[in-house]
């Protein structure tokens, strides 16, 4: 999608935001409070425009649908037919098949990361560093501090395998490993 004015950049980004308030409106988070979780999709899109300097409309835009086909009754289809092709491309890049077990899904995104093109893999970083901020800041409901220990364990072995696509989010993600992972 060609974008030729800033006025058309808004008017993207804020379709995108509503496409994705429509979709999360009845999710939470799973924190005590239980925050809206489009503030999670919007998190993940502030942070690579504030911290990553990433201005490509597509990535944003993928980043704000990121968890849209996977948490939501949203298509592919839908994804390509509102917002084009090469954004539907990255949110399928950045999808898990929530078909399989958790343990699987898991497992496949450490052995695919490396893989991934790169913005995709600037979404999956921002993504994590967005859930480990959370995460420090209040343990999902449910959650033993064994669980909570395990994710950022595998958060990164994942961010390892995305390493050399942003130093900044790589070195914040790092400042969080290192209050949280022995190795």
């Amino acid at each position: 999608m060609v974008v030729d004015q800033p006025a058309d950049v808004l008017a993207i980004i804020i379709k995108c935001i509503n496409f994705a308030a429509v979709k999360h409106k009845y999710q939470r988070r799973k924190d005590p409070e239980k925050t809206p979780y489009v503030n999670h999709v919007i998190g993940v899109a502030e942070i690579l425009t504030e911290e990553a300097n990433v201005q490509d409309v597509e990535v944003i835009q993928a980043a704000i649908l990121h968890d849209t086909v996977e948490d939501t009754d949203t298509s592919f289809d839908e994804i390509e037919a509102q917002f084009g092709v090469n954004v539907c491309q990255l949110v399928k890049e950045v999808t898990d098949d929530k078909s399989l077990p958790k343990a699987e899904r898991k497992r496949l995104q450490v052995e695919h990361a490396a893989g991934s093109s790169p913005s995709a893999k600037l979404i999956k970083l921002a993504d994590k560093l967005y859930n480990l901020r959370d995460l420090e800041r209040v343990s999902p409901e449910g959650w033993a501090p064994e669980r909570v220990q395990e994710y950022y364990e595998w958060a990164q072995k994942v961010v390892n395998e995305l390493r050399g696509t942003n130093k900044k989010l790589e070195d914040s993600l790092d400042e969080i490993f290192k209050r949280h992972c022995t190795s």
